[in-house]
Order: structure tokens, then C-alpha cells, then sequence
């Protein structure tokens, strides 16, 4: 549960962003909230693991700094998007920041794996326009490999979203050697496609950009010999989700 300072839920949250395209619609104010359940092996954020890294903010703080972008969000067709770390970690005070956007009139977000979807009340989903879902493995055993965390509550957390009629974009980083199993490939895209509320499926390739982070961190980066996928392969993966119906970037 968020503490509660002079009658205002407050969280623990990391930084801030301003981004264009890859963090749902237009563009966004992108909050990292601190906290995550998992310690994915390609995690690009190992700063905001844990809850101690961030700092203490209201709601009314955030909202203060949101509404100096709030007419540039609108016009350009944006709004603000909740990740991390892990948005569902702090149920209580991700609900509240995202009632006040929608009292705001600003589009609204979540970027979450979905391991604690059963943390997310369907008030606080009532209040959420979009979910960014990360799928990290269709396979029960990679999953856990790779993630540290079971794959079942993302798959219910899925289905739950589309029984609410949640619109969700699907996300799945494709890691050599470990993701690109195209069997499982195509038992995600099945999955996937029977979720009439999926506007579509991002196929990201793994990157290193967040090497610098576990050197800084005094942390082994887990994959720093694993390579980018080659092109063809990142487009052979996206072929097998758009051969089930489901658009796909």
C-alpha cells in the first residue's frame, strides 16, 4: 500500500521522459516508478529495481509537472504513460495518478509485464485507455529463465484485459538464443490472436543501451555476449504474428 502524506497517496518513482512512439500514442510523459518483481536478463533499467533507488513524490507533484505539458500532450495526440520498474507494484498510488489524468482529459497508459496483474483493481483498469503488456517468453520454461517469474499471471492478467475490453499492445523482445524459438513464437501469436482488445504487437530487438547502468551498478550485465538479432530474423518473427491477423511493427 502507498503511504499516505497530508491526505495525498504517494509513491516512489525513479524520473521522467518525454518520448515519441514507443510508449503508446503520440507523444508521451513517460513516469518510472521504482520496484520491480522481476530481474529480466535484458532489463535496460536495473536503476529502478528497487524501491529504496527512488525518491518519495505525491500525486499532486506529478500532476504539477505533467500539466506543464498537458496542452503539447493533447495537441499532439498523446498522453501519459506509467512504467518502471513495475507500474502494478504501487497499485494504489498508479490508480490514483491515473484518475487524475482522466479528470485532466489526458490519454492514459501502463507499461507492465503483468506478473501483479492481480494487483490492478478494475477501477484503476477502468482509468487506463491502453496496456502496454510484456510478454517475455510463451514458453513456461524460458519464462522463468529468463524472467525469474512465472509466465500464468500475464497470460490471466491477458485475458482478464480483454474479458474488460482493455485495449492492449503487445510487446516482445526478441533475444537471441532465447525468445526467438519460432514454436513459441507461433503458440504466443495464436494466444495473442484470440484477444479481440490487441490493437497490435511490437517485436523489439534486444539492445545494449542499458550496459552502461550495470557497469555504473557494479552488476553483471547477464547477455553483454548476446548480439542484436540480425534483421532478417526480427522480420521473420513479426511474419509469424501477422500470419495469425494481428498488425504488427
Amino acid at each position: 500500500m502507498s503511504p499516505v502524506i497530508s491526505g495525498q497517496v504517494t509513491g516512489r518513482i525513479h524520473s521522467w521522459d518525454l518520448s515519441t512512439g514507443v510508449d503508446g500514442p503520440g507523444t508521451r510523459f513517460v513516469l518510472f516508478v521504482s520496484g520491480c518483481p522481476l530481474r529480466c536478463l535484458y532489463c535496460a533499467n536495473p536503476d529502478t529495481w528497487h524501491m529504496r533507488d527512488g525518491r518519495t513524490a505525491t500525486v499532486d507533484e506529478v500532476m504539477a509537472e505533467i500539466e506543464k505539458y498537458r496542452a503539447f500532450l493533447t495537441t499532439a495526440g498523446g498522453g501519459v504513460t506509467i512504467t518502471g520498474g513495475e507500474a502494478l507494484l504501487q497499485p494504489a498510488f498508479t490508480g490514483a495518478l491515473l484518475r487524475r489524468c482522466k479528470e485532466a482529459g489526458l490519454h492514459t497508459a501502463i507499461d507492465t509485464s503483468g506478473f501483479l496483474g492481480a494487483r490492478a483493481s478494475d477501477e484503476l483498469l477502468a482509468d487506463t485507455d491502453l496496456v502496454l503488456l510484456d510478454i517475455k517468453s510463451f514458453d513456461i520454461v524460458t519464462y522463468r529463465r529468463l524472467t525469474g517469474g512465472d509466465l500464468a499471471p500475464t497470460l490471466a492478467f491477458a485475458t482478464r484485459l480483454n474479458r474488460l475490453g482493455v485495449p492492449m499492445w503487445i510487446r516482445y523482445v526478441l533475444v537471441p538464443g532465447w525468445t526467438d524459438d519460432l514454436e513459441a513464437v507461433d503458440g504466443l501469436a495464436q494466444f495473442v490472436a484470440g484477444l479481440r482488445t490487441v490493437d497490435r504487437v511490437d517485436v523489439l530487438p534486444f539492445h545494449k543501451l542499458g550496459a552502461g547502468k550495470y557497469a555504473a551498478l557494479g552488476i553483471p550485465f547477464p547477455l553483454k555476449d548476446t548480439p542484436a538479432p540480425d534483421p532478417r530474423l526480427t522480420e521473420r518473427v513479426r511474419e509469424r504474428f501477422r500470419a495469425q491477423g494481428t498488425a504488427t511493427y
